[in-house]
């Protein structure tokens, strides 16, 4: 069976970041007409949820390489700057753990300290400011 998909599979395009986000927002639609019950607001999500879920499809099983690889860069040049700003947030929440982020007062450059140092006097690499503070 598996070895049946891989073979169906080939030559097609399969799953990138759209297709992700696009299935995504599928999902979102359709647990959000749950709650909007029998209304008209259900209706149309649910039918939102369904009309994305058959163009992700779509877009996995095409055999239009091309034109979905242009779609996808498209998508990703469009969300660049937000999937940047996610990246840092994600980046600085890791970093909290080992280190203390201070911005220094004169230029605002962010500084990376070591935790568990006591009170030390920081010194800002880019505009030579000293100010004091507790790792």
């Amino acid at each position: 069976m598996k070895e049946k998909f891989i073979r169906f599979m080939q030559g097609r395009y399969g799953v990138d970041d759209l297709a992700k986000f696009t299935m995504g927002a599928a999902f979102v639609c359709v647990l959000l007409s749950i709650f909007a019950g029998r209304s008209n607001m259900g209706a149309l999500l649910d039918t939102l949820g369904l009309a994305a879920i058959i163009y992700t499809y779509f877009r996995i099983f095409s055999r239009n390489i091309q034109k979905r690889y242009e779609e996808n860069q498209w998508f990703l040049a469009r969300t660049a700057k937000l999937r940047l700003r996610f990246q840092k947030e994600k980046s600085l929440m890791a970093e909290r753990k080992t280190n203390h982020i201070y911005t220094c007062p004169g230029c605002g450059q962010k500084i990376r300290i070591p935790k568990g140092k006591g009170k030390i006097e920081i010194d800002c690499p880019k505009c030579h400011t000293k100010f004091v503070k507790r790792s």
